[in-house]
Parts: structure tokens; C-alpha cells; sequence
């Protein structure tokens, strides 16, 4: 009703279940404050769940409850968590340059190629369309982005020349990666792949899929890119989302002379 994405909609769901779950002895109609402040401690919190795990089950009770008529600030007297200032995982330019390398399959190559080249999400990705390519102009139409945002995305040339080699390969007549029985590629492939190629070239630090966009990022910004085309590539609603990106850069840092420097 509300339009929410379909990975939303999942995850709301997949807190309420616990939620209910662990006070599965009691309805809806009975549920009290009281009984949000023991799921808090007693689940969350003892399981060391992160902050954001903690909003979600908020926002997803307090979206229950108020579409119910049943007590719409119910949810909002709990104490939401203080938000967490943490820094991005980020690969340097040889460690992206040794995974891609080890990757022989052209699917699986042209799939993080262009995360990393373009900087995309691996939602936005497995739901581009041999029709959203335009390899002459160099762009992609990503539509329906994170907050449902359409935006453009340039692709550069060496990006272009081996989505070329791959679309002549596999001939794609919708998605641009599909699996084995035709249908889109599968995110837990797509980790799958990744996971194989960090265990090939020796990477043991915490590298998901979404490094690839933060290393991209990263790597504009280090380039000297304006923070604020950086932001536009991304889909950023806020600058400050994209700021995160200055805190890991060690372009500025570098420039802050060291006290024993002038011993």
C-alpha cells in the first residue's frame, strides 16, 4: 500500500516475525511498552545486534502498530540507539586491480567490474537491462535506484569495451546478468563470487560487495573528483552521506605535517 521496496518489505517482515516470535504466548492488542523494553534487552541487546538492526525493529512495530489504529507512539517511547559514526571497509587500487585479475569466467569479471567502475549498488546492478545500456554514449539508465531515484551513470571506456565482449558472449535479452535457468542473477551468487576470488588473491579483511562502491568512491575523491559529482554518481540525496568518504581518504591527512617532522 505504502509502495515500500521489496527488500524493505522483507526485512520489515523479518522483524516482526522475531519480534512475535519471542513474545509469540501474547496478540497484538496485548502488547505493551513494557514488553518492548524486554525484546530490546533481552534480544537485541543481549545478541549484541547493531544499531541499525534496533531502528528497523522500531520503525517496523511502530509502522504496525500505526497502521493497526492500535497505538501509534507506542514503539516511539523506546529509547532508539545512539547512531554509530562508522568508517567504510575500503581496498586499495592493486588489491580491486589483483581480485578483478583472478577472475577468468567473463560473467563473473564483468559483474564486479562494474560495481567498482561504476560505483553501483548490487541491487541497482542485477536489475540493469540490456536496454538501460547506452555503450555508444558511455552511460547507464539505472532506474529505480535506493529511494526509488532514476539517475545516469557514466561508464568508462575500458568498462564499455568488456561489457561489449560479455553481451557478445552471452547474448542477454533482458537482464544483463541471468542465471542458469534464465532468470536475474542472484546477490548470493553474486557474494559467492566475491568471496571466491578474495580467498584466491589473499584478502582476509572484511570485503563485501558494497566495498567495491565504497573503494570507487573512495578512489574518485582520492583522484581529486568534486565531492559533489561524487555524490550525484552515487544517488546520494544528502552531501552529507557522501562526506563519509573524506574520513577515509588519506589524501587530506597526508598534508597535515607531523610535529617530529619539525624536531
Amino acid at each position: 500500500q505504502k509502495r515500500y521496496s521489496s527488500s524493505t518489505i522483507t526485512t520489515y517482515e523479518s522483524m516482526l516475525l522475531k519480534f512475535f516470535g519471542f513474545h509469540n504466548a501474547k496478540l497484538l492488542n496485548d502488547i505493551s511498552v513494557k514488553d518492548l523494553e524486554a525484546y530490546n534487552t533481552q534480544y537485541i541487546l543481549a545478541n549484541g545486534f547493531s544499531h541499525t538492526y534496533q531502528n528497523q525493529t522500531i520503525n517496523a512495530l511502530k509502522l504496525l502498530f500505526s497502521y493497526n489504529g492500535i497505538d501509534p507512539e507506542l514503539s516511539s517511547k523506546l529509547e532508539r540507539p545512539k547512531k554509530q559514526t562508522k568508517l567504510p571497509e575500503v581496498l586499495s587500487i592493486n588489491e580491486v586491480k589483483d581480485i578483478l585479475a583472478s577472475l577468468s569466467n567473463l560473467k563473473h569479471k564483468t559483474l564486479l567490474s562494474i560495481l567498482y567502475a561504476c560505483g553501483l549498488r548490487i541491487g541497482e546492478t542485477l536489475n540493469i537491462k540490456v536496454s538501460d545500456l547506452d555503450l555508444e554514449r558511455r552511460f547507464t539508465h539505472i532506474k529505480s535506484g535506493k529511494g526509488r531515484k532514476d539517475r545516469y551513470v557514466p561508464i568508462p571506456k575500458r568498462m564499455c569495451e568488456l561489457l561489449t565482449s560479455y553481451i557478445e558472449a552471452y547474448k542477454p535479452k533482458n537482464f544483463l546478468f541471468v542465471g542458469m535457468n534464465g532468470s536475474r542473477y542472484s546477490p548470493v551468487s553474486a557474494r559467492q563470487i566475491l568471496k571466491r576470488a578474495l580467498r584466491k588473491v589473499g584478502i582476509k579483511k572484511p570485503v563485501t560487495l558494497h566495498t567495491l562502491r565504497h573503494s570507487h568512491a573512495t578512489h574518485l575523491l582520492e583522484n581529486g573528483t568534486d565531492i559533489r559529482y561524487i555524490q550525484e554518481l552515487l544517488g546520494h540525496n544528502s552531501i552529507k552521506t557522501t562526506q563519509i568518504y573524506t574520513k577515509v581518504t588519506p589524501r587530506s591527512l597526508s598534508k597535515v605535517t607531523s610535529p617530529l617532522d619539525s624536531l
